[in-house]
């Protein structure tokens, strides 16, 4: 049957795959046909993620994506890909008075350096073949939504996302896609880490007209989207996924 969506016959990186978007990403990846290569750093949580994937020849890549040697070992283990998903990231709410340096260093080097630098490897050593697609996951927050405490999260997925459009146009000439996902607040770890009480998150759910979070499979039919034939002529484009809440509520802006 006709399907412009299946990954049939694609291979596609997925980086953090243990838990939340990069978890439910690789499983419907793989349900959607695709050979998928996860990583992240907790074998454990990594295997569980392995477990659930549907089909064959699939691999797994324990890697702590936060330092240069655990990326080029990744990258060094990796086949010719038609697709990657970069979903490894890691949250704080903090006010900016008590935003230092390092707070930022240790944010930034996981939402920021460290897809940067997987990126970088991927295209210059040619891992990403021709008419490949490659996908960022932004966030609402930096770009639509500016919430109290959010600055340094925020800014470096802000930071994420322009550095996705500067791709799109160089990784152009080898007719690689380069897109992201700028989701609203979903169900992750990350947003019950004890930073966020619940107060605050029940006024963060009346902005959403559909009345809930996201869960993380939206967000991973999003990508597969991106990933897919059907998406063939999308590029430097953010998707916002957020249920009609803050990208579309003058209050946040």
């Amino acid at each position: 049957m006709y399907n412009p969506f299946s990954l049939e016959g694609k291979t596609v990186l997925v980086t953090g795959a243990s838990s939340g978007i990069g978890r439910a990403t690789a499983i419907e990846c793989s349900k959607m046909g695709a050979t998928v290569v996860i990583t992240g750093r907790n074998s454990e949580r990594l295997q569980e993620t392995f477990d659930a994937l549907e089909g064959e020849g699939h691999r797994r890549v324990i890697a702590d994506l936060s330092g240069q040697e655990g990326i080029e070992s990744l990258v060094g283990q990796l086949p010719p890909l038609d697709g990657a998903a970069l979903c490894a990231g890691i949250g704080l709410t903090l006010p900016v008075q008590f935003s230092t340096r390092e707070k930022f260093d240790r944010i930034f080097n996981t939402n920021f350096f460290s897809p940067v630098e997987t990126t970088r490897l991927l295209y210059k050593k040619k891992i990403l073949k021709s008419e490949s697609s490659l996908v960022f996951i932004a966030s609402i927050g930096g770009i639509y939504s500016f919430n109290y405490g959010n600055g340094i999260y925020g800014t470096s997925k802000a930071a994420l996302n322009s550095f996705m459009q500067y791709c799109a146009h160089e990784f152009s000439v080898r007719k690689v896609r380069v897109n992201s996902i700028i989701p609203g607040m979903v169900e992750t770890p990350l947003i019950h880490r004890g930073t966020i009480s619940e107060e605050q998150l029940d006024r963060y759910l009346a902005k959403y007209p559909l009345k809930r979070f996201g869960h993380p499979n939206d967000i991973a039919w999003g990508v597969i989207y991106l990933l897919s034939s059907a998406s063939c002529w999308v590029t430097g484009t953010s998707v916002v996924i957020d249920g009609g809440g803050e990208s579309c509520d003058p209050k946040s802006e």
